[in-house]
C-alpha cells in the first residue's frame, strides 16, 4: 500500500442498538401523547394553581427546610463520623449508637415524637446536669413549634446518614495518606481539613447529594405536622376543590424542578473537583454528545488545533 494512499474510515453499525433506539422513541411519544392530550389530567387546573401564591409559599417552606436540614446534618454527620473513627472508644461507642438508633427509626416516628414532645417534658432548662445550676427554664410547646421540631427531626435522622456517607468517604483514603500526613509533624486538625478530606471529598460528594435529593423529597413527610410546606399545602388545596390529579402534577412538578437544580449542582461539583485532580475537567454532556456523533476528520482537526 502507498505511504499516500488515504484509508477510509467506516464507522461500525449498529443495527440493533439502532431498532431499540427508535422503539423507546415511539413507546415514549406515545406516553407523551396520552398525558398530554388526556382531558383527563386537567393541565388547565395544572397552569392556575403552578405559580399561585400559596404554592409558592410551600415551596419556600419547602427549600428552607431542605437548606436547613442539609446544613445541620452536615456539621453534626461530620462530628459522629469523627468520633466514630476516634480512637476513644466512648465517643465511637456512642456514635455507633446514635446511628444505630436514628437510621433505625422512620422518619416520620421521630417527628410525631417531637411534636408531642411537650407532653412527656412541660419544661426545657439550660444548665449543668444533676446540679442545681440552671440559666434559664423554657415552656416545651413554645420551643417546639412546628418549624423546629420538622428542622430538628430531619436533622436528627439524616446526620445519621450523613455521618456513615463522611466515614466512608474517609475510610476511601489510601492508608499511605494519614502516615505521610503523620510524617510531615501536621496536627490532627490540619491532617484532617487540609490532606484527607479533600481526598475523600470526591468519595464523599455524590453520595451526598444524593441524600439531599432524598432530603428535598422527604421534607413531605412533615405533613404530620400541619406544616404549610409544599406537600401539605397541595393537600389542603385539593380536598378542597377535589382536582386532586391536576394539583399533585403541580408537585411532582415542583419537587422535579428542585431534584434537576440539586443534580446540576452535583455535576458542577464533581467537574470542579475532577479538575483539581486530572487538571483538565471532563468533558461536559454536551461535547461528549457532539463528538460521538461528529465524523473523524472532524474530531482529528479539534485534537490537533487542541495540541497546539
Amino acid at each position: 500500500m502507498s505511504e499516500t494512499q488515504k484509508l477510509t474510515v467506516v464507522p461500525a453499525r449498529y443495527p440493533a442498538r439502532s431498532l431499540g433506539a427508535v422503539a423507546a422513541l415511539f413507546i415514549l411519544a406515545a406516553v407523551v401523547d396520552s398525558i398530554a392530550f388526556n382531558p383527563r389530567w386537567e393541565w388547565g387546573v395544572f397552569v392556575r394553581w403552578f405559580f399561585d401564591p400559596v404554592i409558592l409559599n410551600g415551596l419556600g417552606q419547602t427549600l428552607l427546610l431542605t437548606l436547613a436540614g442539609t446544613v445541620l446534618s452536615l456539621i453534626f454527620g461530620g462530628l459522629l463520623a469523627l468520633a466514630r473513627l476516634s480512637s476513644s472508644w466512648l465517643l465511637s461507642t456512642l456514635a455507633f449508637g446514635y446511628i444505630w438508633l436514628f437510621r433505625s427509626l422512620p422518619l416520620i416516628v421521630v417527628l410525631i415524637i417531637l411534636y408531642n414532645f411537650s407532653y412527656l417534658y412541660d419544661t426545657l432548662s439550660l444548665g449543668i446536669p444533676f446540679t442545681p445550676w440552671s440559666w434559664g427554664h423554657f415552656q416545651t410547646i413554645n420551643v417546639l413549634g412546628q418549624f423546629p421540631a420538622a428542622v430538628i427531626g430531619l436533622t436528627l435522622v439524616q446526620s445519621a446518614y450523613s455521618a456513615e456517607i463522611i466515614r466512608g468517604g474517609f475510610l476511601g483514603v489510601d492508608q499511605g495518606q494519614f502516615e505521610a500526613a503523620s510524617a510531615l509533624g501536621l496536627s490532627s486538625s490540619r491532617r484532617t481539613f487540609r490532606i484527607i478530606l479533600p481526598q475523600a471529598l470526591r468519595a464523599i460528594i455524590p453520595t451526598t447529594f444524593n441524600e439531599i435529593i432524598s432530603l428535598a423529597k422527604g421534607t413531605s413527610m412533615v405533613y404530620v405536622l400541619a406544616m404549610p410546606e409544599l406537600f401539605y399545602t397541595i393537600q389542603m388545596i385539593y380536598n378542597r376543590t377535589q382536582q386532586v390529579i391536576p394539583l399533585l402534577m403541580v408537585g411532582a412538578a415542583w419537587y422535579l424542578i428542585i431534584t434537576t437544580v440539586l443534580s446540576l449542582l452535583q455535576h458542577s461539583v464533581e467537574r470542579s473537583l475532577a479538575r483539581s485532580v486530572t487538571r483538565e475537567a471532563p468533558p461536559s454532556r454536551w461535547r461528549q454528545w457532539r463528538n460521538r456523533y461528529s465524523t473523524p476528520a472532524v474530531i482529528e482537526e479539534r485534537t490537533h488545533v487542541r495540541s497546539h
